[in-house]
């Protein structure tokens, strides 16, 4: 089934890896910069997935999190971490924001599609 995934990260070659995967897996592929880019696509589009970065500037992605879960409009939408940050407290906090899922960096393919199955 396909779905609409929201990408959010700030590094350009991440969220293109993460789109090749996606779109090659037949999902339909929104893509954030940063923080407030995600909260404002997440409010207009409704997106089925986030995959959330954790490092970004400004608004980072556990401040991110916390703000759409927040949100009645998107409180809903299930996040997914997509991090470097690969500490048992950042895992602990991510699920305690709410967070569905958490896949380290590096990842395959099988690990951002597994994400998708919950």
């Amino acid at each position: 089934m396909a779905r609409k995934i929201l990408i959010v990260d700030d590094a350009l070659v991440d969220r293109q890896n993460l789109e090749r995967i996606l779109s090659g897996a037949g999902h339909v592929v929104l893509q954030a910069e940063s923080g407030e880019e995600a909260l404002a696509s997440a409010r207009a589009h409704r997106p089925d997935v986030i995959l959330m970065d954790v490092n970004m500037p400004d608004l980072d992605g556990f401040a991110t999190t916390r703000r759409l879960k927040s949100d009645g409009a998107t409180k809903d939408i299930p996040v997914v971490f997509v991090t470097g940050k690969n500490q048992k407290a950042d895992l602990a906090w991510g699920r305690m924001l709410g967070a569905r899922g958490y896949v380290a960096k590096p990842y395959t393919r099988e690990d951002i599609l597994a994400q998708l199955e919950g």
